[in-house]
């Protein structure tokens, strides 16, 4: 086998005789065969895009095989016979990876999820967009596949040394996902493609032993000589478990208040917070491509940035290509904005957070709220941006230019947030320390992409929940002296985690560790 890269137009990258041309070209020029070399075949390892040069090109990495078999991995899972079981608080990418990973090791799951299933879950999400009613069990952070389900589906992640990312992309194919993923350099399911991947799972689950329960929240859980008895759940039903995971999100709240007044010890977390900043597709389009139009055989275009303004990163976050700004509070009476794209990311407009961190010292004026202080900073900033939309989710907004300008617009442009805008000057509902070096951070950005500072693109407040501001602190080496016997925090409402790879590989690994030192 060798590896080699080539350089395609956009237009030939789906062309096989064009592919094996130039691999030919390749291993004549570089490899020394002799130009009659015929019998080969190859596998896509890696695709990219280049856009540094013109003419812009994918990048191919490849697999060659030059008188052997094409490699081919086809990937399964094995469950096993469901001996002991496991109580899994939350459906979402860390729970539902960690209900397989049980089901291959003989541990029958028993998942509860506070939201409804995905069906029933768009429902709640049409009231939200339609009515302005956010139901605080169902909604675009809570339900069945988490936030991930109705958010996007991005899976690129950094974090490999948490685990297999090959894994968790290989399940996904098995249950619904486009074999692309597996080759792409930043893999993306699509909103729309997700919610059928994750009815897949789910009754891949149940089909094997395990059980799920939806519009089931925790409420509390019994503890007798310091190791887990019980959940007690809304429905008024006492579940016997020795094990716990919480696999709950960075927003279920309730959670982290809970493990609060029973006394498990947990810690304020630093996270980021600031707006979403929209565009229209074809400006960011013109900026990264250096072209008036991208034609069919481009994809819509992405960026990411970051600069340091006065000691703090100001970053964009879950940047959105040919994609739509969402509502995703989990309560009434406060405002916050997420943002998602379909598979074929082809809505007129794109969206970035586009964030500053936050710390110990922002969150003082809450130190009273000792580990919650974290989680009243993002709340309060969050209710306050309520206040100013005239007490409405229709999230408050200002023209980019505006901004940078302090001064209020007075009209706003075209929006893909569904509920609507409210125009506000985004000083008055983030905190000085995040709106000055936005506006700081804004204007280094647009030095180095012209054309990203225009009156076409606006600001909408706030993102906020770009991760947990609560850590579940766990002996991640051994599991062996968690807090409480049997109660297992993982994924990203533990602070473990950023993203759907992540949390699923944490929910195996959770698993796993649980399977070796509690269930030997």
């Amino acid at each position: 086998m060798i590896q080699l890269e080539i350089a395609i137009l956009p237009e030939d990258v789906e062309n096989d005789l064009i592919i094996r041309k130039l691999i030919k070209i390749e291993l004549i020029s570089k490899h020394h065969f002799t130009n009659d070399i015929v019998d080969f075949e190859y596998k896509i390892h890696r695709k990219s895009i280049d856009a540094r040069r013109k003419p812009i090109v994918y990048r191919l990495l490849l697999k060659v095989y030059i008188d052997e078999a094409k490699e081919e991995t086809l990937f399964e899972l094995y469950p096993q016979k469901l001996k002991k079981h496991i109580v899994i608080v939350g459906a979402g990418p860390a729970g539902l990876f960690a209900a397989l990973k049980c089901l291959e090791l003989g541990i029958k799951p028993i998942i509860i999820e506070r939201g409804k299933d995905v069906k029933s879950r768009r429902r709640d999400l049409a009231q939200i967009t339609k009515q302005l009613i956010v139901d605080p069990d169902s909604n675009y952070c809570f339900g069945e596949g988490g936030a991930g389900t109705y958010s996007d589906g991005k899976l690129y992640t950094r974090s490999s040394k948490r685990g297999s990312v090959e894994r968790i992309l290989n399940i996904l194919v098995k249950f619904g996902a486009d074999k692309k993923i597996l080759t792409e350099s930043h893999p993306h399911i699509g909103t729309n493609k997700l919610p059928s991947i994750i009815v897949n799972i789910r009754n891949y689950i149940i089909e094997h032993g395990g059980e799920i329960h939806f519009e089931t929240r925790m409420v509390d859980f019994v503890v007798k000589d310091n190791k887990i008895k019980s959940v007690i759940t809304s429905t008024n039903k006492e579940i016997a478990t020795e094990i716990i995971l919480l696999a709950t999100g960075h927003s279920a709240r309730d959670v982290f208040e809970l493990l609060y007044n029973k006394n498990i010890y947990i810690e304020s977390k630093p996270f980021a917070l600031g707006v979403r900043v929209e565009h229209p597709q074809a400006i960011i389009d013109s900026i990264q491509y250096k072209c008036n139009h991208r034609g069919n055989y481009l994809p819509a275009a992405s960026y990411s940035v970051v600069e340091q303004v006065r000691g703090r990163g100001v970053f964009s976050f879950c940047m959105c290509p040919g994609g739509i700004i969402a509502p995703a509070a989990t309560a009434p009476g406060e405002v916050v904005v997420n943002g998602w794209s379909p598979s074929k990311r082809n809505n007129p407009f794109a969206n970035s957070g586009l964030v500053v961190s936050v710390g110990e010292e922002d969150f003082l004026p809450f130190i009273n709220k000792g580990p919650l202080a974290a989680l009243a900073y993002q709340k309060s900033v969050e209710q306050l941006c309520y206040i100013k939309a005239q007490h409405s989710i229709k999230a408050p907004a200002q023209r980019i230019t505006d901004f940078l300008d302090k001064r209020l617009s007075t009209n706003l442009p075209n929006c893909s947030y569904l509920p609507g805008l409210t125009s506000v000057e985004i000083d008055e509902v983030i905190p000085k320390e995040v709106y000055t070096r936005i506006r700081e951070g804004i204007k280094e950005i647009g030095k180095r992409m012209k054309g990203y500072i225009t009156e076409d693109a606006v600001l909408v407040a706030t993102e906020s929940r770009t991760s947990s501001p609560v850590k579940i602190p766990r002996d991640k080496e051994t599991y062996e002296h968690p807090q409480i016997i049997g109660l297992y925090p993982c994924g990203e409402g533990a602070g473990y985690a950023g993203g759907i790879m992540s949390a699923a590989m944490d929910g195996e690994n959770v698993v796993e560790k649980i399977t070796r030192f509690r269930m030997n």
